[in-house]
């Protein structure tokens, strides 16, 4: 199966999805085909703030139009603040959307996780991951989530994560886990792997990237199904 990625949301993220998808499909013996095309992560993060979803759907459907004449079988949005219009994005797309919330609350419940934490945009911790998770409860850092969003998205569009952003998200996921019971913190922005990639913060992590590109090789191999 073709895979089409919108990336750019941010560039560091695409990055990793591009090295780590291609990896997966290559392990599986699988072909690689794969289109990327590049949103405008500015273009995102003021839609996403001002709560313009169908904005932001015909940005992304004029994107998918592009990867559906590169001969791409489905699509994905390499960004869960991304998924803020998802639904909006899917009623006027013109390939099958491969969510990457959907896969999480199965992984969870798989992995034996009752409660978990959320780091990433201030609309993800505020919507507790878009209200999609029914197996798992989410916590969120009792903190300002204004800061901690802004924080996410300064990293974000700066493609660099300094010692001062480090701490600050390990703080807030050490909390949550001390004083909230999280049994893991959920990386829900593509770009905290900034932050954690290569580091150990003293609690477990799961990176919300890994499980939608677990999904996604699965498809370009044949060993999953579009639903």
């Amino acid at each position: 199966m073709h895979i089409g990625l919108i990336g750019g949301i941010g560039v560091a993220a695409t990055l990793v999805y591009y090295k780590r998808l291609t990896a997966a499909i290559a392990a599986r013996g699988a072909p690689v085909e794969l289109t990327i095309v590049h949103a405008e992560a500015s273009t995102l993060i003021a839609n996403n703030l001002a709560d313009k979803r169908k904005d932001q759907a015909q940005v992304f459907a004029r994107l998918i139009d592009r990867l559906r004449s590169a001969g791409c079988d489905c699509a994905a949005i390499t960004s869960l603040g991304g998924h803020f219009c998802y639904a909006e994005t899917a009623a006027i797309s013109s390939l099958p959307l491969v969510s990457g919330v959907a896969p999480l609350d199965a992984h969870f419940a798989a992995q034996r996780i009752d409660t978990i934490g959320l780091l990433g945009t201030k609309v993800v911790m505020e919507t507790r991951l878009y209200s999609q998770l029914e197996k798992t409860r989410a916590v969120v850092p009792e903190a300002d989530l204004a800061e901690v969003g802004q924080s996410y998205l300064d990293m974000a569009t700066s493609g660099e994560c300094t010692e001062e952003q480090r701490a600050f998200f390990f703080a807030h996921g050490r909390k949550m886990m001390t004083d909230q019971g999280a049994d893991a913190i959920l990386l829900a922005g593509t770009d905290l792997g900034l932050a954690y990639d290569g580091h150990d913060p003293g609690y477990p992590v799961i990176d919300a990237l890994d499980v939608h590109v677990d999904l996604l090789a699965r498809l370009a191999a044949g060993e999953a199904k579009l639903e």
